[in-house]
């Protein structure tokens, strides 16, 4: 029987091979953790993210903690906004829910 996985192993792709390391050990959300801060940089642009102190994703929320209060109140208005561009960047729902504090 080993000798059939060990072949079925030998026919994937390094792309399967690491997608099933990932799931196989949960590292899925380490991973996105620090894709996220990657993606808010390229999403967001340098003015907001010198204001940005601290990024979390936890349970499909981003949470996100702001310097400057003037900055969080503008950016509240459009969370939805925010949101939308984040999963595109992604290219899949990853977030569902964005917290500024």
């Amino acid at each position: 029987m080993k000798k059939n996985s060990r072949r079925h192993n030998e026919n994937q792709s390094i792309s399967d091979v690491l997608k099933n390391f990932v799931v196989a050990n949960k590292l899925q959300g380490g991973i996105d953790q620090v894709e996220m801060e990657n993606v808010w940089q390229n999403v967001m642009g340098l003015g907001i993210v010198n204001y940005t102190t601290q990024i979390k994703l936890q349970n499909n929320t981003l949470f996100v903690q702001l310097s400057s209060s003037v900055l969080r109140e503008q950016l509240s208005y459009g969370a939805s906004k925010i949101i939308l561009n984040i999963n595109e960047a992604f290219g899949r729902e990853i977030i569902q829910k964005l917290v500024l504090r």
